[in-house]
């Protein structure tokens, strides 16, 4: 399966189970102490947050910024998170983040569990499409689950993408990519790119601050 196909699996699993989408910060406690992490991340002037989902993150990242374009690709999680962050700061964007760009530059891009959806070829377009939207000045914040979140998932061994397998309620099976980055590994990579970083562990999973490289501007 090429990263095409796994992407297109990966997109009809958030659409078809957006309804499922807020049950794990309902259930795990480090999920709940990372939402509490916002507060100490360096959240500021105008936001750029990718794969917003349900919107989980988005009021957080409200209450500290000027104001915050909220991305994703699926409509179905986009409804919940209209929703859920009703501030007149926050404007919601649909759109494809392996093909959309952003028009304008922000301080802060920020995205939570979405790095270890990106198939390891395209990172470095990725990172290169936050160095573009990131102004004078501007980080990329992240938060993610490390090595230790394979224990959770149904790990597809030997796959050509990493990839894990995430079931609904209904039953229905779908492949997702799932690359479970060591904090050390992901630092050294970011440095390779130019980046500057600072990863450090937090309730059993990472948040990342990261300055891009300096000609990205």
């Amino acid at each position: 399966m090429d990263d095409d196909a796994l992407l297109a699996e990966q997109m009809a699993y958030y659409r078809d189970g957006a309804a499922e989408y807020d049950r794990p910060y309902a259930e795990r406690e480090d999920l709940r102490e990372l939402l509490a992490v916002v507060d100490d991340l360096p959240i500021a002037g105008d936001v750029l947050e990718l794969a917003c989902g349900t919107g989980q993150w988005t009021p957080l990242l409200a209450t500290r910024a000027r104001s915050v374009t909220a991305v994703d690709a699926s409509a179905e999680v986009l409804a919940i998170a209209r929703v859920r962050a009703t501030s007149a700061k926050v404007r919601f964007v649909r759109a494809d983040l392996f093909e959309w760009r952003p028009q304008r530059r922000y301080d802060t891009v920020f995205f939570a569990f979405w790095l270890s959806h990106v198939p390891p070829t395209r990172l470095p377009d990725f990172w290169q499409t936050v160095a573009a939207a990131l102004g004078p000045g501007g980080r990329a914040v992240f938060v993610d689950d490390g090595p230790a979140g394979a224990r959770g998932e149904e790990v597809l061994a030997d796959h050509p993408v990493p990839a894990a397998v995430r079931r609904l309620d209904d039953g229905s099976r779908y492949r997702i990519v799932k690359v479970f980055h060591d904090p050390r590994t992901l630092t050294d990579d970011l440095t390779a790119l130019g980046w500057s970083a600072r990863i450090r562990p937090v309730a059993g999973n990472f948040v990342g601050v990261a300055e891009p490289p300096t000609f990205a501007g």
